[in-house]
């Protein structure tokens, strides 16, 4: 054995960042119940009844900061004050903005709350030993997987959203289809039938083999139909059916039907002129401030012991963190959505059809921030716009290259094909071939199983369906 010494680098999450981490990631309705929850546990902490200047406000976290450096030195031995009459050893005693309600945390309770798909997966995904990019390749993952378990984003736009290898993603979406219910994060239904399949040590049956080779057919063929299409008899090709009908073809589809949830924009934009001004929605965030007759209690209540002492610093040092976080939140949000409107500018004075190609690595460099906190501000918060509320990653898509040169918007080519659609004649809908042929013509090149997959995100039925009889 020897002693030595070694030098090295390594990064260590401070409490404050964290706290940060975890206040950007919430929806406001969530940060309201945050807050609370910090008020009826924080004693330092008050809400503002009326509204009060940013000035005084500012002077009451200074004078904060002074109390917790004079803490240690001050005494004041005239005083009478009796701190037991507070009870800060009692918890019990606190009871001014804390309802008993809020605290009952009976078991009873935990029945009637309802397990989200993200947070299901989430929760597997922190299992798992992964590296912090792998973990943030993850959770990007599953942050673009729709309600019935199907992911809505490919590889290849990952890559440019995130700036990493195809290898990497697609190593961490492989675990991530493997994950309960299995085959979550598939991208069509070919797939999420071929990873149930192997799930079930099928994966050498003639189940496998039919869904593998004919999963388009197997909605136009009969049992006779494909028993001939791969050779082997109508009881083989019953038997592969009846198995293949056993699985799910949207995997999360019945098990997290969560209630619907109220959209409350984060963020409000309105227009001044020719600027656009971003606002944040306070109205449901409560007003927060130091309780003065704690600061001033700590600072003359030596007849208190040293834990009653400790006690109370350690909670205005909380609640210092927590309104430093919320201000942090606020500003974040806004400079990353007034780099949005200056890249997007023609979707605000135009509306939705003039949204153009936009990555999060494109804001990320504008605001000068980390791709991984521009996912975190655009994730479940919305913005009221001019032309409605949207979520704010509604404004983060790919783009699609036209014959001059210009991109256009996913979101933007969906419209027109939904256009189109809705265009057509009833009693002779238009094929996929022929949408193809139409967008071709109109300079938007992409591929005609480009077309068939956007014509099924947008859930319109194949031309064969939309046929009607006039």
């Amino acid at each position: 054995m020897k002693l030595g010494l070694q030098l090295r680098l390594q990064q260590t999450l401070a409490p404050q960042l964290i706290q940060s981490l975890k206040m950007l990631q919430m929806p406001v309705l969530k940060l309201e119940q945050t807050i609370r929850q910090e008020l009826s546990t924080n004693p330092l902490l008050e809400e503002v009844d009326e509204l009060e200047s940013d000035q005084e406000l500012s002077d009451e976290e200074q004078e904060s900061e002074i109390d917790l450096a004079e803490t240690k030195q001050e005494e004041d031995s005239d005083e009478s004050f009796d701190w037991d009459e507070y009870l800060f050893d009692d918890e019990e005693g606190y009871k001014v903005r804390e309802p008993r309600e809020a605290k009952d945390d009976s078991f009873e309770g935990a029945g009637s709350q309802t397990t989200n798909l993200y947070a299901h997966l989430n929760q597997q995904l922190s299992f798992l030993k992964l590296s912090p990019e792998e973990h943030l390749i993850g959770e990007y993952i599953i942050g673009n997987i729709s309600p019935n378990g199907y992911l809505c984003i490919s590889v290849p736009e990952m890559v440019t959203e995130l700036s990493v290898e195809s290898s990497k993603i697609e190593k961490v979406l492989k675990m991530i289809q493997h994950f309960d219910p299995t085959g979550v994060g598939a991208q069509d239904l070919r797939e999420a039938l071929l990873i149930q399949l192997t799930e079930k040590g099928l994966e050498d049956s003639l189940a496998y083999r039919v869904v593998d080779e004919h999963i388009n057919e197997l909605d136009r063929k009969s049992i006779l139909q494909i028993s001939k299409l791969m050779g082997i008899s109508v009881e083989k090709a019953q038997q592969a059916m009846n198995v293949i009908k056993g699985l799910s073809p949207s995997p999360a589809y019945g098990r997290f039907q969560a209630p619907a949830q109220p959209v409350v924009p984060d963020l409000m934009i309105e227009r001044f002129g020719d600027e656009y001004v971003v606002f944040h929605n306070d109205r449901y965030v409560p007003r927060l401030r130091i309780n003065s007759s704690y600061k001033n209690l700590i600072k003359r209540g030596n007849t208190s012991s040293q834990d009653t002492k400790k006690y109370i610093r350690q909670k205005l040092e909380q609640a210092r963190w927590l309104l430093n976080a919320i201000n942090q939140r606020r500003t974040t949000m806004i400079r990353v959505m007034e780099a949005i409107i200056d890249k997007q500018h023609d979707f605000f004075d135009n509306g939705p059809a003039f949204l153009r190609p936009l990555i999060m690595e494109e804001i990320a460099q504008k605001v000068s921030m980390n791709v991984a906190t521009i996912s975190r501000v655009s994730n479940g918060k919305y913005v009221q716009t001019p032309y409605g509320v949207r979520e704010i990653k509604y404004f983060f898509n790919a783009g699609i290259a036209k014959a001059d040169g210009e991109d256009m918007s996913k979101r933007s080519v969906k419209q027109r094909i939904e256009e189109i659609i809705k265009a057509e004649p009833l009693d002779k809908p238009l094929s996929d071939q022929e949408i193809y042929r139409i967008l071709n013509k109109e300079g938007i090149r992409l591929a005609r199983r480009t077309v068939t997959k956007y014509r099924e995100e947008l859930k319109i039925q194949p031309a064969r369906l939309r046929k009607r009889v006039l």
